[in-house]
């Protein structure tokens, strides 16, 4: 078994706080290989007009790594 590293990771999606996930996600995945999970941290909503224009994550990526 290999070491296990985290990084944080924000990201944000126009549609749903899923989608923010699967963003935070796709974007990790283009520089760290063998992603083992994903932690929600933080939620948060952006607000104009009393709607809610944009949905934010902050995540913990964890991924192993040849020690």
């Amino acid at each position: 078994m290999g070491i296990v590293k985290i990084i944080e990771v924000i990201a944000s999606s126009d549609k749903s706080f899923d989608d923010a996930v699967q963003n935070a996600l796709k974007e990790a995945s283009k520089s760290v290989k063998n992603i083992k999970s994903i932690y929600v941290k933080h939620f948060n909503a952006n607000v104009e007009n009393n709607q809610i224009v944009s949905y934010g994550v902050n995540a913990k990526v964890s991924f192993e790594v040849n020690a």
